[in-house]
């Protein structure tokens, strides 16, 4: 199998809804509006038409609003998206007349074990979970793709990566997904462990950086 190139992964998946939406240029569109909002180390991206100081990938604070000196007052948290669209509009609307805007929630997700690279993502929501370990690099040669563990919501889900068929792997992922795949032949409880002190330590890093 050829491998995957990372930056065409990175570019296909992360940019190219926004190139489209922006060239466009709608008024006020919503990437999966569906979605029932942003949490704390999420980012969200704002592309308003023609207003490039207003534009940007913008960390959610811990207290809930956009971590930006333009944009701090508005709460992005505890909403629907809908209602963030509403008030990004009310606010441009004091600096531009009938504001043409993007705007797309990139959620944090974590992708460890045997990964090429390990790491903290931002992605959209719409990624599948396949999509999220290509993003990572895909697997090493010692990765399991029959068993990759996502923990949700203090739940787990077990999703085998290689039948082609696999409803499961085609979900999308949702802000706070953390993603193991673990390594073939090794015993899960020898796995979980220290991946799980790896994604403790990446989500300590985020909170720090995030204040």
């Amino acid at each position: 199998m050829p491998r995957i190139s990372r930056l065409a992964v990175v570019v296909a998946v992360m940019f190219a809804a926004s190139d489209l939406l922006a060239q466009s240029a709608p008024s006020g569109s919503i990437s999966n509006a569906a979605l029932t909002g942003l949490n704390p180390g999420d980012q969200i991206r704002i592309a308003v038409w023609r207003n490039p100081e207003f534009s940007g990938d913008f960390l959610v604070a811990p207290n809930g609003t956009v971590s930006h000196p333009l944009y701090r007052e508005i709460q992005v948290t505890g909403v629907p998206l809908n209602t963030v669209e509403d008030r990004l509009r009310a606010f441009l609307t004091r600096f531009i007349t009938s504001p043409q805007f993007v705007i797309q929630p990139l959620v944090k997700i974590i992708v460890a074990g045997e990964v090429r690279t390990p790491n903290v993502y931002a992605v959209p929501p719409e990624t599948t979970i396949a999509q999220a370990i290509a993003l990572a690099g895909g697997p090493t040669e010692r990765g399991n793709l029959q068993k990759l563990r996502i923990i949700r919501d203090n739940q787990q889900i077990l999703v085998d990566l290689t039948r082609a068929d696999s409803d499961v792997a085609r979900l999308q992922i949702r802000s706070g997904d953390q993603m193991l795949l673990p390594r073939r032949g090794t015993p899960a409880i020898q796995i979980i462990s220290p991946a799980f002190s790896a994604i403790a330590a990446a989500a300590a890093l985020v909170s720090i950086f995030s204040k």
